[in-house]
């Protein structure tokens, strides 16, 4: 092939550090998974078996303050199209609202990272959850991909088409048409098949042009659905109660230095029940949902195996970037009678490994998935917008590099772009283009330089935040009060240093009122009242 020629050729004229410039673009495997928490991979503190992403973390770059939108839309919106959920219209996770900023689709002022590439000879390609675009003229295709395959909707059972709300339709489709899965189907393993068949067949047709590969799992979403052989790796091994496993993964996250010396673990909120308050029958259920969710992590990390195998054997890893990355934190939502049918209902009593269940593994699942972390997903402090974060590209990125400098999913449409030696557009068929809001971390990646510093800000259903170097500023919908944290000693927010510091508490409301203004965000209080369809997560 002419890519893997032209890295041949510059190693034998004298490259001699595998990120140096090359006569070549990159092939992207942008990998996004659903509701997983910072902690649950093994280079993160957890005790799931992930050995293909630890090992990509070990010879790539690993990101300890990257972080997302906290919500499963507008951070596909922000991924897709390097500006903010509310410029992008979905400021939040109505199917539609009367506003710009929360429409529930991707406008048409933004362009996504498929129709950037594609400009520029990429072939693009996703597969999994689309979430961004139901009617069928925001699908993927209308947005720049070649082909697709997926859910275009945000949740649904692992192994068919099941509805869980009244009225509800979930639609699984190829390209630009519904399709029913087969009996054997389990979503995980299906969007990497389609995956590799899509890069097959690019592989075979346009030999000489780089791909793009989104793959968005549901996994490890509710409802909880593993298969057995993975499933049983793990039962017995959550019996020792959540208490005990966070303190576990933190050590481990200690010893990993993922967080500064000193740093201690928070106390666990009272409203969390103490394991051994629990009834036998409570721990069996809880253990057993545990081990469903770390099947689902492990299914992952072994479909990224086999994508990374396969491109190894088509002579593509050394020509590949890989980013993985979560869409929030963990969840600590629970099946419970809020809209669900009745059937839904009923089989969240049956246990988490029955191919018919629809559970989650709730408040104390999530607890243990965020370790450190305070709070969940729809939440803006760290347990609901920080993410494990994961590139990795032989030829591209630098070996074995941790940074610590704040990043935000805005940051990978530059990213990408400077790769690929493509070009923003300032309009795409005749509509104007919003300026991209991130900065590249190419030069992170290959020379370990510190990005510049500047303010990342956070809104989701009244939930606020700004972070800003070392501090970041935390408000709670509805109480609106807000906190200040110095996170290179305090990552877990636990000291409120407002009183200390009112001049840079000033400061950083003062930017989150002005970025507030200039993306469109609406006071909740206000938006909320203006619902026009039911809510979906």
């Amino acid at each position: 092939m002419k890519k893997l020629l032209a890295y041949v050729l510059f190693v034998l004229l004298g490259g001699n550090t595998v990120f140096s410039q090359v006569q070549t673009r990159p092939n992207f495997v942008l990998i996004l998974v659903d509701d997983m928490g910072y902690s649950d991979l093994g280079c993160f503190g957890s005790e799931i078996n992930t050995p293909n992403l630890d090992t990509m973390a070990k010879d790539g770059v690993k990101m300890t303050n990257f972080y997302n939108a906290s919500r499963c839309c507008p951070s596909r919106a922000s991924l897709l199209t390097g500006v903010y959920p509310h410029q992008a219209g979905v400021g939040d996770m109505m199917n539609t609202r009367p506003y710009p900023a929360y429409q529930g689709y991707l406008n048409r002022q933004t362009v996504t990272l498929a129709e950037v590439l594609q400009q520029v000879g990429y072939g693009t390609y996703m597969s999994g959850k689309w979430h961004v675009g139901q009617a069928k003229e925001n699908w993927p295709l209308q947005r720049g991909f070649e082909r697709y395959y997926g859910l275009i909707d945000g949740a649904n059972s692992y192994f068919e088409n099941r509805s869980y709300r009244p009225k509800q339709k979930l639609t699984i489709a190829l390209d630009n048409e519904e399709i029913v899965p087969p009996a054997t189907y389990y979503s995980t393993d299906a969007y990497t098949d389609y995956a590799l068949e899509f890069i097959n067949q690019h592989v075979e047709k346009r030999n000489n042009d780089p791909f793009f590969m989104y793959i968005a799992y549901q996994a490890p979403h509710w409802p909880l659905h593993a298969l057995p052989e993975d499933i049983a790796k793990y039962k017995g091994k959550y019996m020792e109660g959540w208490e005990s496993l966070r303190q576990k993964r933190f050590d481990k996250q200690m010893e990993l230095e993922l967080f500064p010396t000193g740093t201690t673990l928070p106390k666990i909120d009272e409203n969390i029940r103490k394991w051994a308050d629990c009834s036998w029958e409570e721990k069996v259920k809880w253990d057993e949902q545990m081990a469903v969710y770390a099947a689902m992590v492990d299914r992952v990390d072994q479909n990224v195996g086999k994508i990374k195998k396969r491109l190894q054997e088509i002579g593509e890893l050394e020509n590949t970037i890989f980013i993985f990355l979560s869409d929030n934190g963990a969840s600590s939502e629970k099946i419970a009678n809020a809209g669900f049918t009745p059937e839904i209902l009923a089989a969240n009593d049956f246990p988490a490994s029955h191919p018919q269940s629809f559970t989650a593994y709730g408040l104390e699942g999530a607890l243990v998935s965020n370790t450190p972390f305070r709070k969940y997903k729809h939440w803006e402090f760290e347990g609901g917008n920080a993410t494990s974060f994961i590139a990795y590209g032989p030829q591209f990125i630098q070996k074995g590099m941790r940074i610590e400098s704040p990043a935000h999913l805005v940051d990978i449409m530059p990213t990408i772009i400077e790769y690929a030696r493509a070009t923003y557009p300032k309009t795409y068929k005749g509509n104007s283009i919003q300026t991209m809001e991130g900065i590249s971390l190419v030069s992170s990646w290959t020379a370990n330089e510190k990005a510049k510093e500047r303010a990342i800000c956070f809104e989701h259903e009244g939930n606020k935040a700004v972070r800003k170097g070392k501090w970041k500023i935390v408000a709670e919908y509805p109480q609106n009060e807000w906190f200040l944290y110095d996170l290179s000693s305090d990552r877990a927010e636990q000291t409120d240093l407002k009183s200390k510091h009112p001049t840079v508490l000033k400061e950083m409301v003062g930017i989150y009122d002005k970025w507030a203004e200039r993306v469109g965000v609406i006071p909740y209080e206000q938006l909320d009242t203006k619902r026009t369809n039911e809510r979906y997560k």
